[in-house]
């Protein structure tokens, strides 16, 4: 299909991207990759006005250590993550998820922030970030803020952003060498995730098991008791409710999570 018809704003800045999106409010939405959007609008599931492209804002891109953490800017591209030495170094979890998700011309135009604000629950990137913890920095006419990422997704595409904030920088912890597990499970590679899990210090973070992309909340708590994989992994899908569809059913669902949880637990623990 053909989306409607729509005006473009192509921001130079965030401050020209934040103007234009108090002046518009509702009737606007923020282009990045468009990977996500533009699906949406193409099936007039969404309908803008008005969007703003914020692809051409040079400072939004980068991946560097500040301090205890490393900042990645919203603009910054999954292929840009995958390949970053920095990343690598200090948090291999998020390189290796990069190079996963969707296929060459999604990871080229994909960025890190769109995914975030998109809140998909089968989303690789923001599973990684779940378990790694960290920040999601966001900045509106009243400047910036940050939101942990704990709180930030709220349910299926319901975040904690504002319709006039955008989402400028995510921040994880430095891990360096601990060791670290990414597991999915796909009909076809570049194919969303039926079901994946994440680990990485004993934090353990589900796709597609919930509305939003969740801890393992049961399985943490095991593993910081003193139980062993398995017995851990066996809780993964305690409290949770996934949902049934064409590619899987709840059941199935439970059971990829455990399993998957049990396989990137022991990948961590073999490579720590």
């Amino acid at each position: 299909m053909i989306p409607a018809p729509f005006e473009l704003v192509r921001a130079r800045s965030v401050e020209e991207a934040l103007d234009a999106l108090t002046e518009h409010g509702d009737d606007a939405k923020v282009l990045a990759g468009g990977h996500s959007l533009l699906p949406l609008m193409k099936l007039r599931l969404a309908v803008p006005a008005v969007l703003v492209d914020i692809s051409g804002i040079p400072d939004l891109s980068y991946v560097r250590v500040e301090g205890e953490e490393v900042a990645i800017g919203a603009g910054t591209r999954h292929h840009e993550l995958q390949r970053s030495a920095v990343a690598a170094a200090e948090v291999p979890l998020l390189p290796h998820v990069a190079g996963r998700v969707g296929d060459p011309q999604v990871r080229h135009r994909g960025t890190l922030g769109g995914t975030v604000a998109h809140s998909d629950p089968a989303s690789d990137l923001p599973t990684a970030l779940l378990a790694l913890g960290g920040d999601v920095v966001l900045q509106g006419p009243g400047g910036r803020r940050a939101v942990p990422v704990t709180a930030f997704w709220l349910g299926f595409f319901e975040t904690a952003l504002e319709p006039d904030e955008l989402v400028v920088e995510v921040r994880v912890p430095r891990t360096g060498a601990a060791g670290w597990g990414y597991e999915k499970f796909t009909r076809r590679e570049n194919d969303w995730p039926i079901v994946a899990a994440a680990a990485v210090q004993g934090r353990v973070a589900l796709a597609n098991m919930a509305g939003a992309v969740v801890r393992a909340t049961a399985t943490e708590e095991a593993l910081a008791g003193g139980a062993s994989i398995a017995d851990a992994a066996a809780l993964a899908d305690q409290g949770l409710s996934p949902s049934s569809d064409m590619h899987a059913d709840a059941d199935y669902r439970r059971h990829l999570a455990r399993l998957l949880t049990r396989r990137a637990l022991e990948t961590a623990a073999a490579s720590s």
